[in-house]
């Protein structure tokens, strides 16, 4: 032979492989490439939250004037302390001086702030010495000068939004007042003999433009309760109130009626009856944060019980302390609780029952406050000065116990899997649990999988061994050309035609499961008895899907015209609404019968040319070998050609589950996209891959959902590892079982 020929056959050898080593690497490279950049993405979900600590300002104060309150400003550059005077004192928290100052009064007059709570956005609650009580606002509004670089500038004043005087019944110990957006004042008096009084003024005017002011007083009733009532706490419509006792009972009180505010129900929260020291109402309004005298806090809700009737219901069991809780204050953006105990302010989120980090200072820590955003905390030490923190807390309602495990959420009667990335109004709780999804996924797998691997696998082993090579030499482009069309069609028709098409039809769609297996059946004896005659013979000679072809379509048919039919007999016409009122079971139009039929159709193919090529390269010396020895096609398939290939067809089979796990478009377009948990085949599901492509586009970037979103890639990406992994496992033992072909 020529050497030039053969030097540059050699020369064109290394070429390839050096081109196939550095495109198969490059591949590698890729996909470990798109790997680390989905983790890189979902991973701050698990970062510890940072607290970063600001300058500490002196308070200086006259003999007898304590400080009652403090706050700051959504940037954290402003804020104030609120003294026993009535005097508000402005800082600049960044260099730490004094700016301005105001005096507050009483409704009355000069009088001194007996004591002070915060609610909402800095809404300062004072109750004066008199008894009176007011509501004043510190409003922190930003300024932009436009001829200096746009520099910011925090404008402060103080708005009096409400002032309600001397109550007539006694004077209060303890008090608390809520404004809400109706116009509605809710005053709630604790007595010093333990009597609880509630105070409602209201606004209303009428449609020719006449206020009417209606007001009411009313002693709330205690029930059953013993014990003395320790904390307060009400709702920010002024429309609930707890109260907790130092027996440990929970009390809750309805004030929407003015008329006759009701005690919904007494709880004996504690068995150990131990006291209540500080209550708060999370986010929300609906979860109440319980700190005791033990230092335990736990989050309480009104649960349905089997009369129907909601109840307080212990749900979660957040930090605790060496010692009793002195207050709890909810952020106003999150389901945050922030504690104070000992000295030591601690932040956990209710959901994710996530401790999020704590506070500390050598002077120990006295009080405690938020900004509107959450993101900031200005406290009271020890000496009397004011520290600030810097909060970073990204995604604190992440955790593995809400992403994978039963949570108990607002409004639920019971923990649950729960997929709800969105809500009609801003106080939800973020309900991101991947389970559903996952198994949305391995549900819809499942069907498709029962519904392709059947019939690609049969599909195969009669192209290959039964057909004739000119009927093999159309059948196999045929199958191997469904794989190139586009599965957003499939999902369309499937969609718009197949379902309306089942939900018309589901009688015939269940009598066929009867009707076609059991005509099969009949034709297969009848065809024993006719076989004898010498023209019938040629049919099994490759043609045996002559034969069949007219009985299907014959059993199909049967089914369609019997199916209205028994239909209208069995079930007064209307299967689906029998089973649901009999057996409980939904009928969702897009369910799954939709989806083993339309993925089922998208990854036959793959399945089946693997699964033939698999069959069709086993020796032909193997199958020879086994006619001769008097086995039958059949037996010769079954006991040599599907062990030799067995392999190649688990391979193929592997593949098309790794293709029904990632498929998209089909399960978007003909599922009902509900992540639910059931494995009926009348409901929908929510599969990975759909949840991304459906969440996405409305998940701002670096949120909890979007990097939750990019979680759910990773383990998309680790199920196809996993499952390509086992699937090369087991088909190398099978492959050294039967041999290598």
């Amino acid at each position: 032979m020529n050497p030039a020929f053969l030097k540059r056959v050699r020369f064109n050898d290394r070429m390839a492989r050096w081109a196939i080593t550095i495109g198969g690497m490059a591949i590698i490279f890729c996909v470990i490439f798109i790997l680390v950049l989905i983790v890189n993405v979902s991973l701050p979900l698990f970062f510890s939250p940072t607290a970063e600590p600001g300058r500490e300002i002196r308070l200086l104060s006259a003999d007898g004037v304590t400080q009652v309150a403090e706050g700051m400003d959504d940037y954290l550059e402003t804020g104030f302390s609120l003294d026993s005077s009535g005097q508000i004192q402005f800082f600049d928290l960044i260099h730490g001086d004094a700016l301005d100052h105001q005096r507050l009064t009483a409704p009355s007059g000069p009088q001194k702030v007996a004591a002070a709570t915060t609610y909402g956005r800095l809404n300062q609650v004072l109750l004066w010495e008199d008894g009176s009580l007011s509501i004043d606002q510190v409003q922190f509004r930003p300024s932009f000068d436009a001829q200096n670089n746009n520099k910011r500038t925090i404008l402060h004043t103080v708005e009096r939004l409400a002032q309600l005087p001397v109550p007539a019944y006694g004077h209060p110990v303890q008090s608390l007042a809520r404004l809400n957006d109706e116009g509605r004042l809710t005053r709630l008096d604790l007595l010093a003999d333990g009597s609880l009084h509630v105070q409602q003024r209201e606004e209303t005017t009428n449609f020719l433009g006449e206020v009417t002011e209606s007001q009411e007083h009313h002693s709330l009733e205690m029930g059953d309760a013993r014990g003395k009532i320790q904390a307060l706490a009400i709702s920010h419509d002024g429309l609930q109130a707890y109260a907790g006792t130092n027996l440990g009972e929970l009390l809750r009180w309805d004030l929407s009626d003015m008329e006759s505010p009701e005690l919904l129900e007494t709880v004996q929260a504690f068995d150990d009856r131990r006291d209540i020291t500080a209550l708060a109402l999370v986010f929300g309004d609906v979860s109440l944060a319980v700190g005791d005298a033990q230092g335990h806090i736990t989050s309480w809700m009104p649960v349905r019980n089997d009369d129907g009737r909601r109840v307080l219901h212990h749900i979660h069991d957040l930090s605790e302390f060496g010692g009793p809780v002195q207050a709890l204050l909810p952020t106003l953006r999150d389901k945050n609780v922030v504690s104070l105990g000992q000295g030591i302010v601690q932040i956990d989120n209710m959901t994710s029952e996530r401790y999020l980090l704590g506070l500390t200072h050598p002077d120990g820590l006295d009080r405690v406050a938020l900004n509107s955003r959450g993101n900031g905390v200005i406290a009271v030490t020890g000496k009397g000065n004011l520290v600030t923190w810097r909060l970073e807390i990204p995604h604190p309602e992440v955790s593995m116990k809400t992403l994978f495990g039963k949570v108990w959420y607002e409004g639920y009667d019971e923990p649950a899997y729960v997929w709800q990335s969105s809500a009609a109004n801003d106080d939800y709780e973020p309900k991101m649990s991947l389970t559903p999804l996952i198994f949305g996924t391995l549900k819809g797998t499942f069907y498709a999988m029962l519904f392709a691997v059947p019939l690609a696998i049969f599909g195969a082993i009669y192209t290959s061994q039964f057909a004739r090579p000119r009927l093999r030499s159309v059948i196999k482009p045929a199958v191997e050309i469904m794989a190139a069309v586009p599965t957003v069609i499939i999902g369309f028709l499937a969609a718009l035609w197949l379902a309306p098409l089942i939900e018309r039809s589901l009688g015939s769609l269940f009598l066929s499961l009867v009707i076609l297996p059991a005509t099969l059946m009949v034709s297969i004896l009848l065809w024993q008895t006719v076989r004898s005659y010498e023209p019938l013979k040629r049919v099994e000679r490759g043609f045996e899907f002559l034969a069949i072809t007219p009985v299907i379509i014959f059993a199909v048919v049967l089914a369609a015209v019997l199916g209205q039919g028994l239909e209208n007999w069995f079930f007064a016409g209307d299967l689906k609404g029998w089973l649901f009122t009999e057996m409980a079971i939904r009928y969702d139009p897009r369910n799954c019968i939709i989806i083993a039929f339309a993925m089922g159709f998208a990854v036959i193919p793959i399945i089946f040319t693997i699964a033939e090529d698999a069959i069709s390269n086993v020796p032909q010396s193997l199958k020879a070998a086994s006619l001769a020895l008097g086995a039958s096609r059949w037996q010769t398939v079954w006991r040599v050609m599907l062990p030799s290939s067995s392999p190649g067809i688990f391979a193929g089979t592997m593949i098309g589950f790794g293709r029904a796990v990632g498929e998209t478009m089909i399960v978007l377009m003909a599922t009902g996209n509900t992540p639910i948990m059931d494995w009926s085949i009348f409901n929908g599901m929510r599969p990975l891959s759909a949840n991304i492509a459906v969440e996405i586009p409305e998940a701002p970037v670096d949120s909890s959902l979007y990097r939750v979103l990019f979680l759910s890639a990773v383990i998309l990406f680790v199920m196809t590892f996993v499952v390509n992994t086992i699937a090369e496992l087991v088909r190398q033992r099978l492959r050294k079982k039967y041999g290598r072909f």
